[in-house]
């Protein structure tokens, strides 16, 4: 028996286990955690004698659900664009902030100019604000660097998260994210020679889990991601895209192509790329804080996903241009509130189906095999947890076992 190893009780779990209904809830229910696992998840009464001798930690009444996961953030970066954000709400217009030094550009200069520890500094506070709100698990995306040294700094730092703070970190190359100002109307010879080159060293340095490209008329064609796609494929390395944020490229059929583990944003997703991600198994990641804050208009396709089968995670894309949201709970609101989603798919968009997004199998429910990495919430319900705005009810959070 080590430290972490108890039995839970006194609590109502959410286990949000596929094909149970009303989000597998089970009242006056006990979990068995061993060895940093769940061993066991039942009504209470019906525990197995088994673990009689394990520690009890009782809950008092308080709902136990898995740890909350983000499958899609930008939290390592370096600067802000709190000035731009001003400019914009004053009037200013994109060429106007641009040529103030704002947007992407400004970001990948500050992200340039930061040392690793810097970087870092800079990335705990936003990741201390989402384990707050009961996450186990970030996506960390690369994609502000924009050459060899500056994308593996930031994957480094990504890692580097998980020895300062009990989180699981997933790691993802985004050197399709934009390009550079010294590659400026040279797309090709960017991706031939730092894109794709750095991918390979990232590989080689153990930094990557997985490979992900902006599609868009503002930054690469689908010709263009599917290079970096093939290289990616290449490698051995699972892929994911940016599509159908603010046109209909085809980016999400491209993706489902490739058997990429998600597409996100997908507003302008249509018809033919709803099937495609539905028979290649692709979730898709909906990002309500950049349709916040970028005040879009452009609904997701959320019944025709639905209509298809097509899991739906949900995400913060912290980031600081488009989408500055650390909270997860918020996250939650938003998907319901702005997507119309209906409570339990929000909860399930940032449990089950965000682990499936990230290729993760051993997280996202609470079962019998899954690491225990739990969120306990001082609420009655599932549902409170995307209703209110602003308040979080978060009464501790279990991380491997370990309270």
């Amino acid at each position: 028996m080590t430290r972490s190893d108890h039995l839970l009780t006194e609590l109502a779990a959410a286990t949000m286990t596929e094909g149970a209904t009303a989000y597998g809830l089970i009242e006056d229910a006990a979990i068995a955690v061993v060895g940093g696992q769940i061993a066991w998840v039942g009504p209470r009464a019906q525990r197995p004698a088994v673990f009689a001798d394990l520690p009890e930690t009782a809950l008092g009444g308080r709902l136990v659900t898995p740890a909350l996961i983000d499958c899609h953030t930008h939290v390592v970066f370096g600067g802000d664009r709190a000035r731009e954000f001003e400019m914009r709400l004053n009037g200013a217009s994109y060429e106007e902030v641009s040529r103030a030094g704002g947007g992407i550009i400004s970001t990948v200069a500050a992200t340039r100019g930061a040392s690793e520890a810097e970087l870092l500094a800079q990335a705990l506070p936003r990741v201390d604000a989402m384990l707050a709100e009961g996450l186990g698990t970030i996506e960390v995306k690369s994609g502000y660097g924009l050459n060899r040294e500056a994308e593996l700094a930031m994957l480094r730092v990504a890692r580097r998260i998980e020895d300062h703070r009990p989180v699981r970190i997933v790691t993802t190359y985004l050197g399709a994210h934009a390009t550079p100002p010294e590659y400026s109307g040279r797309v090709d010879a960017y991706l031939e020679e730092i894109c794709i080159p750095t991918m390979h060293a990232a590989h080689a340095e153990g930094l990557i889990d997985a490979v992900d490209g902006f599609c868009e008329g503002i930054a690469f064609s689908p010709a263009q991601i599917a290079r970096v796609f093939d290289a990616a494929k290449a490698l051995g390395l699972p892929v994911k895209l940016h599509a159908e944020q603010l046109s209909n490229l085809g980016g999400a059929q491209l993706a489902a192509s490739y058997g990429a583990l998600s597409a996100d944003h997908i507003e302008y997703l249509d018809a033919a790329g709803v099937a495609a991600m539905a028979a290649a198994g692709t979730v898709a990641v909906l990002l309500p804080g950049a349709f916040y804050t970028l005040r879009e208009t452009q609904l997701p396709p959320v019944d025709a996903l639905r209509r298809h089968g097509v899991p739906m995670a949900l995400a913060t894309d912290c980031n600081p241009g488009t989408s500055p949201l650390t909270s997860p709970l918020l996250t939650l609101n938003m998907g319901c509130t702005l997507f119309r989603m209906t409570p339990e798919e929000a909860l399930t968009g940032m449990t089950r189906h965000a682990a499936r997004a990230l290729g993760l199998t051993d997280r996202g429910t609470i079962a019998a095999g899954q690491r225990a990495d739990l969120a306990v919430w001082s609420v009655q319900h599932p549902a409170e947890l995307a209703y209110r705005i602003g308040f979080n009810p978060l009464h501790s959070r279990i991380f491997g076992g370990s309270l």
